[in-house]
């Protein structure tokens, strides 16, 4: 008698399950449930506007965190990027006020922090000193430069060609277009190219990547280096969005873009997570400061709802971590 395929049937109902328990799912129906939430406490919530200026004020945050996502995959971690967007943004609507070429000022972001972040990337990767090092020491160079060189002076009378955030494609604002395109071609490199295979290889284990021909210390420099490109596309969306640029960092903003890759499902660990989860944990984060307000709540709790939402999806990597191992190991 032959033998009864019983994985038939429970695989597929078992990777639907999966896959709907995955934590972008859950992510989705957190935003979707939050929204009904709210707006059923206080309809304006709901109102298009409201939405409207959820995803438009945050895009460049989710766009920031698909490249950060991409560096805590591969085991390191950036926190600098605030202040490198917030010197990319003085540089380019400097660039603007001088006259320069529209076309100019729009890539003049996207080169330097390519640059910026390769520089980083060589220096962890190959003199393998912690990335949160060559990172904080970046952070302070930054932070520093920018005012020391501005004096703090904020850029004004920017041309309106400048201001790409103002567009639209068939109808939809181009902060939410350069959104989604970001994610999904970020999503499909990473899972189907074989550089982007190589970065989830490098960030669970260096040596065993090494061992099946991947180059670790040239991933980490691409990774910082992209990771770059997707800071420059940010502080694009963020920078042609303003009618007045200030000449100073964004508070807070690396807390908030790392906030919203580990929620996403990254793995502060390495080796795990995607950018889907961590543009739809934007998001989400995004409405609970907003929902905060329209609930009469303190906007000072968000930092601690941030601080919280780290805790707890970190502990809740780790404790998943250990208990793969564990049935690994009564394997």
């Amino acid at each position: 008698m032959s033998a009864i395929p019983i994985t038939s049937a429970a695989g597929p109902r078992g990777g639907v399950l999966r896959r709907f328990a995955s934590q972008e799912a859950l992510l989705a129906v957190a935003v979707i449930g939050l929204a009904v939430i709210v707006g059923f406490v206080n309809p304006r919530f709901l109102a298009y506007r409201n939405l409207a200026d959820i995803l438009l004020g945050n895009a460049y945050i989710a766009i920031a965190a698909i490249g950060m996502s991409m560096v805590i995959v591969s085991g390191n971690i950036d926190i600098s990027v605030g202040a490198l967007i917030g010197v990319l943004a003085t540089v380019s609507g400097s660039l603007a006020v001088a006259g320069a070429p529209t076309a100019v000022t729009w890539l003049a972001p996207l080169v330097l922090g390519v640059a910026v972040m390769a520089a980083q990337g060589v220096v962890v990767a190959y003199l393998r000193i912690p990335a949160i090092v060559v990172t904080l020491g970046m952070l302070s160079i930054l932070k520093g430069g920018l005012i020391s060189v501005t004096g703090g002076k904020w850029i004004t009378d920017l041309p309106q060609s400048f201001h790409l955030a103002d567009l639209n494609v068939l109808g939809v604002p181009m902060p939410v277009v350069i959104m989604v395109a970001a994610t999904v071609l970020a999503a499909l490199w990473m899972r189907y190219s074989p550089s982007g295979r190589a970065v989830y290889a490098t960030g669970g284990n260096a040596e065993a990547a090494r061992l099946c021909g991947v180059n670790p210390q040239r991933t980490v420099v691409m990774v910082f280096a992209i990771h770059g490109l997707f800071a420059g596309l940010a502080t694009l969306v963020y920078a042609t969005q303003l009618r007045v640029i200030q000449s100073t960092t964004p508070s807070g903003l690396e807390l908030t873009i790392i906030t919203a890759s580990v929620v996403g499902g990254v793995s502060i660990l390495g080796g795990v997570g995607t950018v889907v989860g961590s543009t739809l944990a934007a998001i989400l984060i995004a409405e609970i400061t907003s929902a905060l307000v329209f609930i009469n709540v303190s906007p000072y709790w968000t930092d601690a709802l941030r601080g919280g939402l780290i805790l707890v999806t970190v502990i809740a990597d780790i404790l998943r971590r250990q208990r793969r191992a564990a049935r690994g190991w009564k394997k």
